[in-house]
């Protein structure tokens, strides 16, 4: 393992931000994790464990260490009646691993297919899309503990999942390394097509019968459609959390604004569209200078080729401005802001 200095991060993140780490490895091998924490020890310096780099905005120069996780394999760990278990190294493409799921007729996650990122990252995030989430098929996962080097497994109860959140956003966050993650797929599929145009989509582009494929393919036709391709336009896919809010302040909004996007939630609350919102407030397709919003999902934030990252920051926070004086609803940023210097 090669500890390269002052590495350019730009190809590294999907925001496309040039920035810089002082120090950089790629992570292969639990042989190569002690190597890098020893050098981390002995030179004292700051680190971060770097995934698909699709949910990062740097802001500066990182003064310190950037590990990319480059572990990989996929293998079935056992079968019951109903379910297979698959276990997936932390540094395996998660379209490339839902692929892999949908190839072996093992459903569960084609409607995640698409967002980018590692498979190490999907429970850090606990990421979703169309009706499904990555915790409704996670079993365990084992992490690297940085201080004592030891592996350990996490449940899912030990996971914390919340909405785009878990444990390892808040209090472990920065004290462990994601290895493998463990899936639970179903044999016998559970079509998920009435959220987000999926049944459209299929009808659409004419794919007949359902099957786990034709979701997947759907899901990626619909997310091409509306989000930019990162290697053409810098993004991090969406940039906020979709608000959550009471059903009285829900009544309330509604009586001016009749067209409001929501659902509603099991405990009686909204889930706002945060898109809707922002696109509403005037944004969607607006640019100040290389920093904007994408003109088919104001949810998206672009960096058309050289906005740095508090060119960036700067336009969302007159975003979450805009929906906060509209509505009265705070928006969540999803992305990680990493400061680094």
């Amino acid at each position: 393992m090669e500890i390269l200095k002052n590495y350019s991060l730009k190809a590294l993140n999907s925001f496309a931000i040039n920035v810089d780490a002082k120090y950089f490895a790629r992570v292969a091998s639990m042989k190569d994790l002690l190597e890098v924490k020893d050098f981390i020890v002995k030179n004292n310096c700051q680190f971060m464990i770097l995934g698909g780099g699709s949910n990062i905005l740097f802001m500066n120069d990182y003064d310190g260490i950037i590990v990319s996780n480059n572990l990989s394999g996929i293998e079935i760990l056992g079968e019951d009646e109903n379910h297979v278990y698959v276990k997936a190294q932390a540094g395996e493409n998660w379209d490339d691993f839902v692929s892999w799921c949908v190839e072996n007729n093992l459903a569960g996650l084609e409607n995640l297919s698409l967002i980018p990122g590692s498979v190490g990252a999907s429970p850090i995030q606990n990421i979703g899309a169309y009706g499904v989430e990555m915790k409704d098929h996670f079993v365990e996962l084992e992490a690297f503990q940085w201080e004592n080097s030891k592996v350990q497994a996490y449940s899912y109860d030990d996971c914390q999942f919340g909405y785009r959140n878990s444990i390892f956003k808040n209090e472990q966050k920065g004290k462990v390394v994601i290895l493998s993650v463990t899936f639970r797929l179903d044999k016998k599929p559970i079509f998920k097509t009435a959220y987000g145009a999926i049944q459209e989509e299929i009808k659409r582009i004419g794919i007949e019968p359902i099957s786990i494929k034709a979701i997947r393919d759907a899901v990626i036709s619909i997310r091409e459609s509306k989000l930019p391709d990162p290697e053409d336009i810098g993004n991090a896919g969406s940039f906020f959390k979709n608000p959550v809010i009471t059903e009285n302040h829900y009544q309330s909004l509604k009586k001016t604004y009749p067209k409001i996007v929501s659902y509603k939630l099991p405990d009686g609350s909204h889930k706002l569209a945060a898109g809707w919102l922002i696109d509403q407030a005037g944004w969607k397709g607006k640019r100040e200078g290389d920093a904007g919003v994408h003109e088919k999902q104001a949810l998206v934030l672009v960096n058309y080729r050289n906005a740095t990252g508090l060119e960036i920051i700067q336009l969302a926070a007159k975003i979450e401005q805009s929906v906060k004086e509209l509505f009265n609803v705070d928006l969540e940023r999803e992305v990680n802001v990493v400061f680094g210097s």
